[in-house]
C-alpha cells in the first residue's frame, strides 16, 4: 500500500484571546459559537489482490451411428468426471454440467460439458493433472480463467479506503504536534475519488499459470477537531 497524495488546512481560533476577554467581562471561559478549531487533511492510498476464483471447463466429444451408442459412451466419461470431482470435495453447486445431442447425415454426435468453479488453486491443478492422465483425447481438459468474485472486490476497496483514512488520520496527528495542538475526534470523512485497474507484470515474471492481480486506490478528505487544552470545567 502506498500513500501518494496530501493536503492539509488548519483553522485555529484565537482561543486564548477569546478565554482573556471573557475573564475581563466576569464570565467563565466557554467554546466559541460559530468558530471551529479544525484540521483538514488528504490522504490517498492503493491495495491489491491476486484472484480468488477460477472456471474450468472439462468437455466430452463423440459421434456414433445411433443416439443410444453415443450417449452411452458420452454419459461413461461424464460420470468419471464427475465421481472424481466429488470425490476431491467439489460441491454439486459449484459446478454446471450441460450436453447437446445433434445428428449429422448418418451418425450422431454429443458434446457434454462441466464447468467447475474453484477457490483453491492447488487442488484444482490436482484434478486437472489426474483427469489429464486417465482420460482419453475425447475428453478436453480447459486452461484455468481466472477472475474476481464480488465480495473479494468489496474488501479490495475497503481496504484502500481504510489505509487512506489510516494515513490521513497520521498526518492530522502529525500536524497538530508541530503546532502544539492535541488531536480530537473526526468531524468528516468523505471519499473523493476512487479507481481500479488490473496489475501488469513483466513476462519474465509471470507465474505459470498467471494469476491476474487487481489494484485499487481511494483518496480521502478527513477533518479533524483540536482538543482545547485551555477550557475548564465549570
Amino acid at each position: 500500500m502506498t500513500d501518494t497524495q496530501s493536503r492539509v488546512l488548519t483553522a485555529l481560533p484565537p482561543a486564548e484571546f477569546t478565554e482573556k476577554k471573557e475573564k475581563q467581562q466576569g464570565l467563565e471561559p466557554r467554546a466559541v459559537t460559530g468558530q471551529v478549531r479544525e484540521v483538514q487533511v488528504t490522504g490517498a492510498a492503493e491495495a491489491s489482490s491476486p484472484s480468488d476464483r477460477a472456471s474450468v471447463r472439462f468437455s466430452v466429444t463423440s459421434s456414433k451411428e445411433s443416439a443410444n451408442e453415443v450417449t452411452v459412451s458420452v454419459t461413461r466419461r461424464l460420470d468419471y468426471i464427475l465421481q472424481a470431482l466429488r470425490q476431491r470435495g467439489i460441491r454439486g453447486e459449484d459446478m454446471t454440467v450441460r450436453k447437446f445431442l445433434q445428428r449429422n447425415a448418418e451418425t450422431y454426435c454429443m458434446d457434454a460439458e462441466v464447468v467447475v468453479m474453484f477457490s483453491d488453486f492447488e487442488k484444482m491443478e490436482q484434478i486437472r493433472s489426474i483427469l489429464l492422465e486417465k482420460l482419453d483425447k475425447s475428453v478436453c481438459v480447459g486452461a484455468p480463467q481466472f477472475y474476481h468474485s464480488p465480495e473479494c472486490l468489496g474488501q479490495l476497496r475497503q481496504r484502500a479506503c481504510v489505509s487512506a483514512v489510516e494515513n490521513a488520520q497520521q498526518k492530522a496527528s502529525k500536524i497538530s504536534q508541530l503546532l502544539g495542538q492535541s488531536l480530537g475526534p473526526p468531524l468528516l470523512v468523505r471519499e473523493e475519488t476512487t479507481r481500479e485497474w488490473k496489475v501488469e507484470e513483466e513476462e519474465e515474471q509471470r507465474s505459470a499459470p498467471h494469476i491476474p492481480v487487481v489494484a485499487a486506490s481511494s483518496c480521502v478528505s478527513v477533518s479533524f477537531s483540536f482538543r482545547d487544552r485551555n477550557r475548564k470545567k465549570l
